[in-house]
């Protein structure tokens, strides 16, 4: 069976195929669904499973998930007022256009550096 080795003896780690992990390991996904976080734990194993094949062809490539151990997971830290503040605070920077200085709705796009609106050039124009 391809990617099974339990004994870490190929890949370094225990790694298993895809939906075939035992039971009391979780990706980082999962744990957080059940309110936990890994805490520090290492990696305990690996799912390996062959993506999709790109548009262009090619070899598939090999994807990877990593399990940490769910009775080492610790709880989900709680949102305090200061963070809940630190994130507001971030989300307004990511709204704030550089060029105009103007917070919007939306935000702004990185691949523009500012708001749509400072990015277009006729729209400047007019």
């Amino acid at each position: 069976m391809r990617f099974h080795d339990p004994d870490g003896a190929e890949y370094g780690i225990p790694t298993y195929p895809r939906r075939l992990a035992p039971d009391g390991l979780a990706t980082r996904r999962q744990l957080r669904a059940r309110g936990l976080r890994p805490g520090g734990q290492d990696v305990a194993a690996q799912v390996l499973w062959f993506g999709r094949r790109p548009p262009q062809g090619g070899p598939r490539p090999v994807r990877v998930a990593y399990l940490y151990r769910i009775d080492l997971a610790a709880a989900v830290r709680p949102m305090t007022p200061g963070r809940w503040r630190a994130v507001h605070a971030m989300m307004r920077a990511r709204r704030t256009c550089l060029a105009c200085q103007i917070t919007h709705s939306y935000v702004i796009p990185t691949s523009l550096g500012c708001c749509p609106g400072c990015a277009d050039p006729v729209a400047l124009a007019a």
